[in-house]
């Protein structure tokens, strides 16, 4: 299992937006998610950036990506998060940080 935190600024102004997108994710999303060996999910806000947190399960993180990134449902779910973010037109618009402590 690796654990991932990553963090990237929204657009102020899009901030309830993106608020209002995950009080409803779709079904589908979320199923894709878990079938990509994500587990433990969470997206937190500080003002207008957005940290996440989530544990991978499988055996080949990058294979599980192409897979999420090539489902339909997914792709259209993004049409609506991604705008919501600074930089979303780049190809990485977060940072993962480095996990310098963990406690179980």
């Amino acid at each position: 299992m690796k654990r991932f935190i990553q963090v990237a600024k929204l657009k102020p102004e899009m901030t309830g937006e993106y608020r209002r997108l995950h009080a409803a994710v779709w079904d589908d999303v979320v199923k894709t998610i878990k079938e990509c060996n994500i587990k433990n999910y969470t997206i937190s806000l500080d003002g207008n950036t957005a940290i996440s947190y989530f544990e991978y399960v499988g055996d080949d993180y990058e294979k599980d990506m192409a897979k999420m990134e090539a489902d339909p449902v997914t792709r259209e779910w993004w049409k609506h998060t991604k705008p919501c973010f600074s930089g979303h037109d780049q190809s990485v618009y977060y940072a993962d940080c480095d996990e310098i402590f963990h406690l179980d």
